[in-house]
């Protein structure tokens, strides 16, 4: 068998490809990735050199690219990981993040559907529900509500999903996942940069009150869940994957400093970003009956294991927060900062 993944040189894709070649040993890997900013392939070193892996270098955009990538390989299974993610970057500039969300969707689609793949997964994000009032949780069946630039791309391109499995019968499943942390995560996301700046005593910049609250889930937690659904999902459905536990921005933060012995004065309070989501919690119920997946991994001891792989990890962390990084930081934030927490698809 073999699967196309795109955007495996990012966070949550690379971890996937480390998962699934451990796991599916019959299975060969595909790995398409753009390289853009938040794109390295150094996440993958320790894979590189398995026999059942091979990457290329490309844009799911490019029909033309994408085009001969399948006329050179037939696939069973393609996991659609490459996304533009971030928030504050899609307010900056929303059309890079359409042409990658939603083009890049439509031309994998059209390829997927001519070839014949066995199924299309789909890696989506939480944030198309919208914000969550103060009690209950979003559902599968809850309606989209896009609030940014970025969660309207990736509605955007789930409805395209839902829409070739109506029109074309194709075999397609959707994931919706929390807030991902772990290793390899770029750190332009809350826990790295908190991590980062806590070492060099540097300020630690937390959007208004800090009481924005989400389900932060591991990221090894959430390629089981694709995992899963890839095995045993149903054609033509949405699977939830969250933790069940929130916290907020800033008891993330102080957890994290708490762990590496920095001081709470670090905290440095920046304006809100604009329509800033207040609250994301995920009913993942059915997840549980239909897949038989459930997280495994608590948040208090996943956050220990990454602060420590982080600071086991000084020469990547180093490596990719100079030269490409530090130029967009510096452009994006000035001396402010600021982030967001979110990483579901890259």
């Amino acid at each position: 068998m073999k699967f196309l993944v795109t955007g495996g040189c990012g966070f949550i894709g690379s971890n996937f490809l480390r998962h699934a070649l451990a796991g599916f040993p019959e299975v060969e890997f595909v790995n398409i990735d753009a390289l853009t900013y938040a794109g390295n392939p150094k996440n993958l070193t320790d894979v590189a050199r398995d026999p059942r892996y091979q990457f290329i270098k490309g844009d799911i955009a490019d029909t033309d690219f994408v085009n001969s990538v399948f006329s050179e390989h037939r696939f069973d299974m393609v996991i659609n990981f490459a996304a533009e993610t971030h928030v504050d970057r899609s307010i900056e500039d929303a059309q890079r993040f359409l042409r990658t969300n939603v083009i890049g969707t439509q031309v994998l689609l059209d390829a997927s559907r001519k070839q014949g793949v066995t199924r299309y997964l789909q890696v989506g994000t939480d944030e198309v529900y919208g914000s969550l009032g103060h009690v209950g949780k979003f559902t599968e069946s809850s309606p989209l509500c896009p609030r940014n630039p970025y969660s309207a791309s990736k509605a955007a391109a789930d409805h395209l999903v839902m829409a070739y499995n109506n029109t074309y019968g194709m075999d397609t499943v959707i994931t919706r996942c929390t807030n991902n942390y772990g290793p390899y995560q770029f750190p332009e996301k809350l826990i790295p940069l908190v991590i980062l700046n806590a070492f060099e005593y540097k300020p630690i910049p937390v959007y208004g009150d800090g009481l924005q609250s989400r389900e932060m889930i591991n990221v090894i937690d959430h390629c089981r869940g694709i995992e899963f659904a890839l095995s045993y999902g149903k054609a033509g459905e949405v699977y939830n994957f969250g933790s069940g536990v929130e916290n907020t921005n800033l008891d993330v933060v102080k957890k994290i400093l708490r762990l590496m012995d920095r001081p709470e004065s670090l905290i440095t309070h920046v304006k809100d970003r604009p329509g800033h989501d207040r609250r994301y919690s995920l009913e993942s119920t059915k997840a549980h009956n239909d897949l038989g997946w459930y997280p495994e991994i608590s948040f208090d001891e996943g956050l220990a294991q990454t602060v420590q792989w982080y600071m086991n990890n000084a020469a990547w962390l180093q490596e990719v927060t100079s030269g490409t990084y530090q130029e967009y930081y510096e452009t994006m934030y000035g001396n402010r900062g600021a982030h967001e927490t979110s990483e579901k698809a890259s």
